[in-house]
């Protein structure tokens, strides 16, 4: 799956959606995604295999668990498998619950 094709699932989700960050605020829910680092698989001296960490991340004011089931839904049905944690973000005031992915 590329980016571009991720943006695309996420955007199915109906939530507002952003590479990175808003340069607006945004209401809640809404979803971040950013390329964390690329641990490609390297062979005979070059890049054999591109892949991408990639976080998912939403946000919400309280814990919202029909988006949280939305959202893994969806990457449960593309065969995405993740690594789940969340916190909240005292200064902001909202729970952030990231996902971490690997694209291959």
């Amino acid at each position: 799956m590329t980016l571009i094709e991720l943006k695309q699932l996420l955007d199915a989700t109906g939530y507002p959606v952003a590479y990175s960050h808003f340069n607006e605020p945004e209401n809640t829910p809404f979803i971040t995604y950013l390329v964390t680092y690329s641990p490609h698989f390297h062979a005979d001296n070059k890049v054999y295999h591109k892949i991408n960490s990639i976080d998912i991340e939403l946000y919400t004011s309280k814990k919202d668990l029909q988006a949280e089931k939305t959202l893994e839904d969806l990457l449960d049905e593309h065969d995405l498998p993740y690594e789940p944690y969340e916190e909240y973000i005292e200064s902001e005031r909202v729970f952030k619950k990231t996902y971490e992915v690997r694209l291959y």
